[in-house]
């Protein structure tokens, strides 16, 4: 297991989103922040899409991109299907933590 982060107890505390964007093209909002040491950017939808495999699990998150700031590695990067796995625990970690609760925190449901 990967030192990047001291316990997952205290993921998200420190989860800053820096800005948000609805596009008209795509129907879905744009989530940028930080967490963890990493930068993100998701698109994120109010509903499921009709095709399952365009989402993250059950997220409504169609798009996620997440940079270790320390080397500004790209360890994972999700659109529309894995192009790159999270590459680390700590990115599986932000991952699972993005992918259960940015839609909710973005529409309020």
């Amino acid at each position: 297991m990967d030192t990047e982060m001291s316990t997952t107890d205290d993921l998200g505390h420190d989860l800053e989103i820096t800005k948000t964007d609805s596009t008209r093209q795509m129907g879905g909002t744009w989530v940028t922040g930080t967490i963890a040491g990493h930068m993100f950017q998701a698109l994120v939808f109010e509903d499921h899409p009709e095709c399952k495999e365009y989402e993250l699990e059950t997220s409504r998150i169609s798009k996620l991109w997440l940079r270790r700031q320390a080397d500004r590695q790209v360890v994972a990067n999700f659109d529309r299907s894995w192009d790159q796995e999270p590459a680390t625990d700590a990115a599986r970690e932000i991952v699972g933590f993005l992918a259960a609760g940015i839609a909710e925190h973005t529409f309020g449901h």
